[in-house]
């Protein structure tokens, strides 16, 4: 099991070229079973969420090949000691037999419930394993299987499996697909899958509107699906017979964007982030400006720096275009240094703070009340062995590290490498320093901070 050894107070500067977007290319990747033909995706990062979804549409009958970074975009990055990103990945299905998504790929990635749609539009059938993922709370799939049974798909629950059954062919209806914590991401994302091949037209209300829904949408039209409305709350679909493959290129990761803003903003860097879509942040821009961060936008390239002081400020996380609560964990390591009292309130994932406790392992001053958290900003902070509890936590701890004094040591970081592409490289490629290490590893003596 790999650490991260940080040694903190190094300034950042330099560029950091932004990898596709996880959230985007993984629903994408499950959108391919229903296309006849060979689709080629462009910017899909490598993540082992990604490989996971690779095995799994694999074992559902898809041929996929990566190639290797090739062009001018790999000898403008080889020079300059950044790590290089990623070819096309082509995926063709040969076997439209394969209906079962299997438990031990499933446990390992909430994503895995994306191919319930296409698996029920193209072949009829599909058995899927509850999905795993990150612990931050409870994330039912009720609206998915909600979704498509009002498009005609009758589902039992059998041995922990999700068996979703399709006589003849899925009929389109006007739907309703809000939930107790807002829109579902992936629940619209199935049922707009699901309703691209079904007969008649689907209205989706209440839809998510996130970029990565429109970004599946545009992927889809691409392959031949009628689709209007996507990125607003009312989606509407007029199904087709048949869907060919296409070839597309995933958006920018608005999550890793927003993460290497804070990585410059918490040690008062200067970072050049290439392949960003400046639309997708508006909100984390908002609350980040006010925090002192600086951002100046040139065609799809941001630069950003901040002040040495940086202000508190309340944030609450909401559902597209508010404060994603992807970045939540990421915005508390930064306000954690900052002078005054700052809150943070969690609308989506009320249990989503299991790098509290963590942070104040740092030195930092932070009291949860319930879905809220209460940051008493620190002068400093300093370096102590702490320990990943999701994916975007361990984001926040290695932020946290970067600036705190002497040697911080992350462990669990196989969390950070499902949604984070080369992040250690592309740290140390702007002067931060850190390394990855075996557990087994002793690193150097390190501070202990008291528990606020």
């Amino acid at each position: 099991m790999d650490s991260f050894l940080i040694h903190g107070g190094q300034r950042l500067k330099g560029t950091v070229e932004i990898s596709g977007s996880k959230n985007s290319a993984l629903p994408i990747m499950a959108a391919c079973l229903m296309a006849e033909g060979k689709s080629t995706l462009n910017a899909v990062p490598r993540l082992s969420d990604i490989d996971s979804m690779t095995k799994l549409i694999e074992e559902l009958g898809c041929h996929v090949q990566r190639h290797e970074p090739s062009g001018a975009s790999a000898q403008e990055i080889a020079p300059l000691n950044r790590p290089a990103l990623n070819g096309p990945l082509d995926v063709e299905v040969l076997d439209e037999t394969r209906c079962e998504a299997g438990y031990d790929i499933v446990k390992t990635m909430r994503a895995s419930i994306c191919v319930l749609g296409p698996l029920l539009a193209k072949r009829g059938r599909a058995i899927i394993s509850i999905p795993g993922g990150c612990a931050i709370g409870d994330r039912p799939v009720d609206l998915h299987v909600r979704g498509l049974q009002k498009l005609g798909a009758e589902f039992r629950t059998e041995n922990g499996n999700i068996v979703g059954e399709v006589r003849g062919r899925l009929r389109g209806c006007r739907m309703y697909l809000g939930g107790p914590q807002g829109p579902t991401v992936l629940g619209t994302i199935n049922v707009m899958c699901a309703a691209a091949l079904a007969e008649g037209e689907t209205v989706l209300v209440g839809a998510a509107c996130e970029p990565e829904v429109s970004d599946c949408a545009e992927l889809l039209v691409k392959m031949g699906a009628r689709i209007k409305g996507h990125g607003t709350p009312e989606i509407r679909v007029e199904g087709v017979e048949r869907l060919l493959g296409a070839e597309h290129r995933v958006i920018p990761d608005r999550i890793e964007c927003g993460t290497f803003m804070i990585a410059a903003a918490i040690t008062n860097g200067e970072l050049e982030l290439r392949h960003c879509n400046l639309d997708h942040l508006i909100a984390v821009i908002d609350r980040l400006e006010d925090v002192g961060i600086h951002v100046e936008r040139e065609n799809g390239t941001l630069h950003v720096t901040s002040s040495r002081r940086l202000n508190p400020v309340e944030m609450t996380t909401q559902p597209y275009p508010g404060f994603p609560t992807d970045l939540q964990a990421q915005l508390m390591a930064l306000l954690c240094l900052a002078d005054g009292i700052s809150v943070v309130s969690e609308r989506i994932f009320p249990d989503r703070f299991q790098h509290v406790g963590e942070l104040n392992r740092l030195g930092a001053r932070i009291r949860k009340e319930g879905p809220t958290a209460i940051i008493q900003g620190v002068k400093e902070l300093q370096g102590a062995s702490i320990m990943a509890s999701d994916l975007r936590a361990s984001a926040a701890l290695v932020l946290a590290g970067l600036v705190a004094k002497g040697t911080t040591r992350v462990d669990r970081v196989y969390h950070i490498d499902r949604g984070y592409e080369k992040i250690e490289q592309k740290l140390a490629a702007v002067g931060a320093d850190i390394q990855r290490v075996k557990q087994t590893q002793t690193a150097a003596p390190m501070a202990f901070a008291a528990v606020a």
